[in-house]
């Protein structure tokens, strides 16, 4: 992934938005490291590491909404730019874990 994945802001909603986006429907795509989501991860949400997106990404569904998700929301801000470059609808939960727990999110262990 290029930096400037990175450097360009992607669309964004809150934790609470992103809470509610996935009760209409809309998709987590996790994409934190396996350790990472072995510690504690969004219920029914799509673990797809940073690193394998690329390579990985025609997996994911094209008719819903994603919402990259990782723990603080850098490294999902590149995978939501990096989505929406290939045409996916997509948004990064911004601050990720840490507001998604402080909006009372559920998570799985």
């Amino acid at each position: 992934m290029s930096l400037r994945h990175h450097l360009r802001r992607p669309p964004s909603v809150t934790a609470a938005e992103a809470v509610r986006l996935v009760e209409e429907g809309a998709l987590v795509v996790d994409v934190r490291r396996e350790f990472e989501w072995n510690r504690a991860h969004i219920p029914g949400a799509v673990h797809m590491p940073l690193e394998h997106l690329r390579e990985r990404g025609h997996e994911l569904p094209e008719e819903r909404l994603l919402i990259t998700f990782c723990t603080g929301g850098i490294r999902s801000a590149g995978a939501a730019n990096l989505l929406v470059e290939y045409g996916f609808d997509a948004v990064n939960m911004s601050r990720g874990l840490i507001e998604w727990r402080a909006a009372g999110g559920p998570l799985s262990q």
